[in-house]
C-alpha cells in the first residue's frame, strides 16, 4: 500500500459516508481524446499542432482554459483571444465526435468503485468537464452506472476549485463534510475539498501541473481506486 505521511492509525477513515470523484486524470485517461480534438482544431486555424506532454499540463482547469492555453502555445494571449470564439467551436466539433473513443480508464478504478458500492457508499462525480462530455465520456467506459450524482462545470455558475459543488454534494445526501472523502489528481481538487471541509485523497497518475501531490497534504496519495476505497468504512 502506498499510503503516504499519514499516521496509519488514522485509517480507515470512519463514518464515511460519501465519495467526490473527480475524472480526467483520476478515473479516466482523457489527454488521447483531447490530443486528437486540440490537434484538429489548431489545423483548421492554420496553427502547428501541440504535443501530448503539453495537452496533459492545459488539463483540470475547463474548456476554456484548455482551448486558451493551447492556442498561446502560438499565439500571444492578445491574439489568443480573439481566436477564443472560433476555437471553441472547432474544438467541440472535433471532440464530439472522438470524446470516448481513444480514452482509457486508469487501473483499479472499476473495481474501486466495485468496492465502494459493496460497502453502500455514495458515489458522486464533481468534474470541470462540461455535461455535453461528462456523462458519454463516463458511459463509453462503462462507469455511468456507478454514480448516482454527477455536477459538471455547466451544473452551477461555479465550478472547481470553488467548494460549492462538493457542499452541494454532500447536502443532497444529507452528509456532513467530514462525511465525505474527494479523490482527485489536482490542485484544483484539492483547494475545493478543503474549502468544503471534505477529507482528501490525491493519486499521483493524473494532470497536476506538473505538480507533485503531495504538495496538496492530503490525507492519504493514494496508488488507486482500490486503495482508496479500502481506507474508508
Amino acid at each position: 500500500m502506498n499510503t503516504m505521511q499519514k499516521p496509519t492509525e488514522k485509517f480507515p477513515l470512519r463514518d464515511i459516508r460519501l465519495v467526490i470523484l473527480d475524472l480526467d486524470g483520476t478515473m479516466i485517461d482523457s489527454v488521447p481524446d483531447l490530443d486528437v480534438a486540440l490537434n484538429g482544431m489548431l489545423r483548421e486555424l492554420n496553427l502547428p499542432p501541440v504535443d501530448v506532454p503539453s495537452i496533459r499540463m492545459f488539463v483540470g482547469k475547463g474548456t476554456q482554459n484548455l482551448v486558451r492555453s493551447t492556442l498561446t502555445v502560438h499565439l500571444d494571449p492578445i491574439d489568443a483571444e480573439k481566436t477564443m470564439d472560433i476555437a471553441m467551436t472547432l474544438f467541440y466539433k472535433y471532440y464530439r465526435i472522438v470524446n470516448g473513443e481513444h480514452s482509457t480508464v486508469f487501473p483499479g478504478v472499476v473495481e474501486g468503485l466495485q468496492r465502494m458500492k459493496e460497502k453502500n457508499l455514495h458515489i458522486a462525480c464533481v468534474t470541470n468537464k462540461p455535461s455535453i462530455f461528462t456523462e458519454p465520456l463516463l458511459a463509453k467506459n462503462g462507469l455511468y452506472p456507478y454514480f448516482q450524482l454527477i455536477y459538471c462545470s455547466d451544473t452551477f455558475l461555479v465550478k472547481k476549485p470553488s467548494p460549492f459543488p462538493m457542499q452541494m454534494a454532500c447536502k443532497k445526501f444529507g452528509c456532513r463534510p467530514e462525511q465525505a472523502v474527494a479523490i482527485g489528481d489536482s490542485v484544483n481538487d484539492a483547494q475545493a475539498a478543503r474549502a468544503a471541509g471534505c477529507c482528501l485523497f490525491m493519486v499521483p497518475y493524473g494532470y497536476n501541473y506538473g505538480r507533485p501531490v503531495e504538495e496538496m497534504n492530503p490525507d492519504a496519495t493514494v496508488s488507486s481506486l482500490l486503495e482508496a476505497a479500502n481506507l474508508v468504512s
